[in-house]
């Protein structure tokens, strides 16, 4: 006998929560559904805009110059410092025999005496090379003495002998020393010369009317900077004092500025406020940055030993304090740093060759170094302009610096 079908059951009506559940289930298909619409039709540049229209952005405004940077965008492009120039015919020389960066440079006639510089952070060199313009050859290496200032060194030449003053004794942020040295250049012979009153760091160096000058640099702490202004009579490599005369202070301090006598007045070109310090308690004296302010500023000290204040520079400028020459009555300078990038904060270098007429008081942008670097050496001779060791940039698109060079560059100069 066939069983009989059972009876239909009715459905229960849903519960509330099962509805609520459901509700919650639509509303987010619809929203994920608006959401990728939205995002297949942005343009891949607006993704992280918001959807109003954006405010005007912002631009950096170089009080100086009155120039505007963009920063619109993170990826702005790392060479926004450099200056419009032409380009000029560099060709490479025989490099030298070590890489330098902070070394000091002399020329006297046909040879460029380079002196000490920083191989690398911790190795620091203590001897003498000589570069021949006549045959383009490096040669003739002798060692300074062993008490003499490594780097940030003060320095000038009569023609025949060389003055180095003061100075960073040793490798990292060691301190510096007060004393003081002369090369004779024809008999490869030092002597001392009296202690400054206290050491500094890269203080501006002169002769000037029969007497030494050195004046600003850093304070014994590599930071603050200085403004004290001494001066020393010297004739023939000897001194004809026994102390330092006190004279007008500087009326701005500091470090890596160019320091010039033409037409018998005492010139003192860019430089910087603040330096890397020594690390407190650091058994190496390591290095550690401190803030720095790069300045264009240009100094004369006149006929009544008073300062004035002459054009500045194109853009500041600093660590080139062997990087000028003075050709027909204008000062060459190749190279240095600027301000600081706005962006990454990065020390930014210089590749522009600026010219400074001393009869227009004019400054011009004559052309641009193969590469941004700081700390140049440069030298003249019959026509042409050289340039050697420093620490370069990074490449064409990022101008902080990288690796430290002995490299020789030179220009066939045409002013």
């Amino acid at each position: 006998m066939a069983r009989p079908a059972a009876a239909a059951v009715p459905k229960a009506p849903p519960s509330k929560h099962l509805m609520a559940l459901a509700v919650v289930a639509i509303l987010g298909l619809v929203l994920v559904a608006d959401f990728l619409w939205a995002s297949s039709s942005s343009s891949p540049s607006s993704l992280d805009l918001p959807a109003r229209p954006a405010a005007p952005v912002p631009s950096l405004v170089d009080k100086k110059t009155k120039g505007k940077v963009s920063v619109g965008s993170m990826d702005i492009n790392a060479t926004f410092a450099d200056l419009p120039a032409s380009e000029l015919e560099w060709e490479e020389m025989a490099e030298a025999p070590v890489p330098r960066l902070d070394g000091a440079a002399m020329q006297i006639k046909n040879l460029l005496y380079v002196f000490a510089g920083y191989g690398t952070i911790n190795h620091v060199h203590s001897h003498v090379d000589i570069y021949n313009f006549s045959d383009n050859t490096w040669g003739g290496r002798f060692d300074m003495p062993k008490e003499m200032a490594h780097s940030h060194l003060g320095m000038v030449t009569d023609g025949r002998f060389i003055y180095a003053v003061t100075g960073q004794y040793g490798p990292q942020c060691r301190g510096p020393t007060a004393r003081n040295f002369v090369l004779d250049t024809a008999t490869k012979e030092w002597h001392d010369l009296p202690p400054l009153p206290v050491p500094r760091y890269a203080p501006a160096t002169q002769l000037w009317r029969g007497r030494l000058h050195v004046m600003g640099g850093s304070k014994e702490d590599r930071h603050e900077p200085g403004l004290e202004h001494w001066s020393l009579a010297v004739k023939d490599g000897k001194a004809l004092e026994s102390e330092w005369r006190s004279e007008i202070p500087i009326p701005r301090g500091g470090p890596h500025r160019a320091c010039v006598v033409a037409n018998d007045k005492l010139l003192v070109i860019g430089g910087q406020e603040g330096d890397f310090m020594a690390k407190p308690g650091s058994p190496i004296f390591k290095c550690v940055r401190r803030s720095e302010v790069v300045y264009s500023n240009v100094y004369m000290l006149d006929d009544q030993m008073k300062w004035k204040e002459l054009p500045p520079m194109p853009k500041p400028d600093s660590h080139i304090e062997f990087a000028w020459v003075n050709v027909n009555n204008s000062l060459i300078i190749a190279g240095g740093t600027t301000e600081k990038h706005p962006i990454t904060k990065k020390m930014v270098l210089v590749g522009e060759v600026f010219r400074f007429n001393l009869n227009t008081l004019e400054w011009t942008v004559i052309g641009r170094l193969p590469f941004r670097i700081k700390t140049t050496l440069v030298g003249y001779w019959d026509g042409w302009l050289y340039f050697t060791s420093g620490q370069r940039d990074k490449g064409p698109k990022d101008p902080s610096p990288k690796k430290v060079v002995g490299c020789m560059w030179r220009t066939k100069l045409h002013l």
